[in-house]
């Protein structure tokens, strides 16, 4: 075994209190403050940051002030970390039901079952494989070594817990100023057009050419600057990437026609054609790409993709033929699981909701049960494949869309092949990826924490109970931020693209009712293979930057060149490998902080607007509203860059 002579922060002898009321409690109310955040920067970005180290600082200020031991922090982030987890796997699937026109709005009930369901599935899937991926494995879980090492550090006062809540009240205090529902005194983007000089076709001399190249500023988003500073300067790059050839080349090559566009401009403006066309026309071409990126990440997993399935065979085998309740006593504290008997049990149990849910979606028994059977072992499959890549990449970087779009497209030709289609077969294929992806995000997540408490010394048993915790009220509670965001911003819309749903909610139509552009889609999948053949590796970013707002994906790139700059004045200041942690940690701190309060206020500000309470709009010039949006860059570089310098100094 890999880990033989390994010996955690708490011995496996020493018993500390851990499941306690107040780290549940304090970990529950975190999950759905980072939940709610990462609703919004979810559908706004693309992108959900994983609530691991944020979960980490909050844990230790909320906890260590009052004596709570390093178990009860363990305890309290990882019931925290559930929110982001739960909320990623539901903003990637259940606004599908809505962009896809199947439902008018966002039924509750069916929302919380489908997270409750796949969050605890996702758990209980997760138990199987906790002993061969987390303890007899040679994985290196970044993430989760780093979290470990943060709470260590944190037992000596070093919480970090300044960075957060002050980025956090910045941010809050910059949405305030930046919403369309708030003060509204900063301008977030600008926007315009610039006509082409209209010439003769070489072609055909009767056909007069034009059009033009549509131009955006990035957003002044503190939230999207801080996503890009965590993923960094190439990640964020290549999102950027799909944006320039989004608004660079494809807008402008399909308005450079003859004159067709030209009545419908003179009516309704360029800046407005040029924004349908990129909707209607570029968005189905970036569908095709990702499809084809999904594919191809596959592809290049595959061999980690079979270890995570024989891995996950031969320990179910294993478990099932020890037992998994009388061994439970005999094992020392840190290895001590959920039994396999009621794991084995619940799933069976949680299964009957979900099988009534396909059932009142499709009205076929038969279809619900295969719906229910492909839910069970393709969440089994997926969510093994999940914690194995978490060990791998870490949770930030976990593919569960990709993953998702997967089970979407079996599931499709499945349910297709038993006559089922139309409005009842879109409701069935995304019902099923829906549970699955829930599952998936948690299973990852749970993997994850699961790590950190393997290195700290807590109690597998007692972490798997508080995330199951975790997961129930955050099922519960959570689709409220969706609803509020929805029907304040519009999920769908240039405020909330919510990209991954709007993939999954084309590609469900498109497989089950016959609604999807194929020709454009079918030119993205011959322009993804060409990105291959080059050798580009994240072919998924480009394809999600040219489905994003190009203010959204400038944003992102613009965090990005802060990380680089920050990294390179630490470079020429020669700091030691210490100093750069630091500055790294920091950096990933304050940007979470960013990320929180901008996400949050927006959803305070949805509830305002939802309960009609009217903020008054201060009369300011436009120029003044540009100035203020240009402040926000410079006030969010200082924060990331010059915050990061000064802890790597200290």
């Amino acid at each position: 075994m890999a880990d033989r002579e390994f010996k955690p922060y708490v011995p496996a002898d020493k018993e500390m209190p851990e499941l306690t009321p107040r780290a549940v409690l304090v970990g529950i109310a975190m999950a759905l403050v980072l939940g709610a955040a990462n609703a919004y920067v979810g559908m706004k970005a693309g992108l959900t940051v994983a609530a691991t180290f944020p979960a980490t600082v909050m844990a230790l200020a909320f906890l260590r002030p009052f004596g709570g031991g390093v178990l009860e922090q363990n305890i309290a982030r990882t019931t925290a970390s559930v929110g982001e987890a739960l909320i990623a796997g539901a903003i990637f699937t259940i606004p599908a039901f809505l962009i896809s026109g199947v439902w008018t709005d966002f039924n509750y009930w069916e929302s919380t079952l489908i997270m409750l369901a796949g969050g605890v599935l996702g758990v209980l899937f997760i138990i199987f494989l906790r002993r061969v991926l987390v303890q007899e494995s040679d994985l290196p879980f970044p993430e989760s070594v780093a979290c470990a090492e943060l709470t260590k550090a944190g037992q000596a006062g070093e919480t970090g817990a300044k960075y957060v809540f002050g980025a956090m009240a910045l941010s809050s205090v910059i949405e305030l100023f930046k919403n369309d529902i708030g003060f509204k005194i900063i301008r977030e983007y600008m926007k315009g057009f610039i006509p082409f000089k209209k010439f003769t076709s070489p072609v055909n001399p009767n056909v007069q050419l034009g059009g033009g190249v549509a131009w955006m500023s990035p957003s002044a988003s503190p939230m999207l600057m801080g996503v890009g500073y965590i993923i960094g300067w190439r990640l964020s790059a290549l999102v950027f990437s799909g944006g320039l050839l989004a608004w660079g080349l494809l807008v402008p090559l399909m308005l450079f026609s003859g004159g067709f566009y030209d009545p419908i401009a003179a009516d309704k403006g360029w800046m407005t054609v040029a924004s349908e066309v990129w909707r209607q026309q570029v968005r189905p071409l970036a569908v095709g790409a990702m499809i084809v990126a999904a594919v191809y990440t596959l592809y290049r997993m595959s061999e980690p993709l079979r270890a995570a399935v024989r891995s996950a065979i031969t320990d179910l085998i294993s478990l099932v033929k020890g037992g998994g309740v009388a061994e439970d006593e005999s094992l020392p504290r840190t290895e001590r699981d959920i039994s396999l008997g009621l794991v084995l049990l619940s799933i069976l149990v949680l299964s009957i909701p979900v099988g009534f849910l396909y059932y009142y979606f499709t009205r076929n028994i038969i279809v619900t049960l295969v719906a229910t059977l492909i839910m069970i072992f393709a969440g089994l499959l997926f969510a093994a494949v999940a914690g194995y890549l978490v060990g791998l990449i870490g949770s930030s970087n976990n593919p569960i869309s990709g993953l998702t779009l997967s089970t979407l497209i079996i599931s499709a030709v499945v349910l297709l092949s038993l006559g089922m289609s139309g409005v009842k077969g879109v409701l069935a294929v995304l019902g099923i990826a829906a549970v699955i992806c829930c599952a998936m995000g948690i299973a990852g997540d749970m993997m994850q924490d699961l790590k950190v408490g393997y290195i700290l010394g807590g109690t597998p048993k007692r972490m798997e109970i508080a995330e199951i915790l975790g997961v129930v009220v955050a099922a519960f509670v959570l689709t409220w931020p969706m609803v509020a965001l929805h029907r304040a911003y519009g999920i769908g819309g240039e405020a909330l693209p919510a990209p991954q749903a709007g993939l999954m909610a084309m590609m469900a139509k498109g497989i089950m009712a016959g609604q999807l552009a194929w020709p454009l889609v079918i030119i993205g999948a011959i322009f993804a293979l060409a990105l291959i053949l080059l050798g580009v590796h994240s072919v998924m970013l480009i394809a999600v930057g040219m489905y994003l707002p190009f203010y959204s994906t400038a944003a992102i790139f613009v965090g990005g060149l802060f990380k680089a700059f920050a990294d390179y004045l630490l470079k020429i200041r020669k700091a030691n490998a210490e100093a750069r942690e630091k500055a790294e940690n920091t950096g990933i701190l304050v940007a979470s902080g960013l990320i929180a309060g901008e996400s949050i206020t927006s959803i305070v500000l949805a509830a305002l607007f939802i309960f009609k309470v009217q903020i008054p709009k201060p009369t300011v010039s436009a120029g003044f509203m540009n100035i203020m949006g240009f402040l926000i860059f410079v006030i969010t570089a200082v924060a990331l860059i010059r915050t990061s310098l000064a802890s790597a100094r200290e």
